[in-house]
């Protein structure tokens, strides 16, 4: 009579398979969430750029042509039409003298679970307008940087 031989190779090669596939899947899904956190903080980080500079913009034509009228005031800058979903910009002006005022913008964006938050200020020369309406003389300078990131990665 013949034996019959047990055929479970093919079986335990199976079962290694979905094993190693399992580990893959694992490690794919990990470096997704790396890539979708590591885009969301680019696009945040675009954002709020995109912000700074709406808000200095904004504050160096509005210092000359409202001549005292928005000094020591927050005002917060509508920025819906930028289509930035959930963002903010507040814009403080402080005179420093006839001819200097300092800026404040702050900005907030969010994207998800990631938040990015950041506060700039800078220094504007200017010269008030004359009786004409002219504007003489416009000079921005950086003064300082702070940025408060507060980011959680997702799962």
């Amino acid at each position: 009579m013949k034996q019959r031989r047990r055929q479970g190779f093919v079986l335990i090669l199976v079962i290694m398979a979905i094993f190693v596939i399992g580990i893959q899947m694992f490690a794919l899904s990990d470096i997704a969430n790396t890539m979708q956190f590591q885009s969301n903080a680019a696009y945040l980080k675009a954002c709020q750029r995109n912000l700074l500079a709406s808000g200095l913009v904004w504050a160096q034509e509005n210092t000359m042509i409202k001549n005292g009228e928005i000094f020591d005031k927050t005002i917060q800058l509508d920025v819906s039409q930028m289509k930035i979903r959930e963002s903010a910009l507040n814009v403080t002006i402080h005179r420093i003298s006839d001819s200097q005022a300092e800026v404040q913008v702050d900005t907030s964006c969010r994207r998800g679970r990631q938040i990015q938050k950041g506060t700039s200020k800078y220094g504007i020369k200017y010269v008030q307008t004359n009786k004409v309406g002219m504007v003489r003389q416009r000079e921005v300078g950086k003064d300082t940087r702070n940025y408060d990131r507060k980011q959680t990665p997702s799962i």
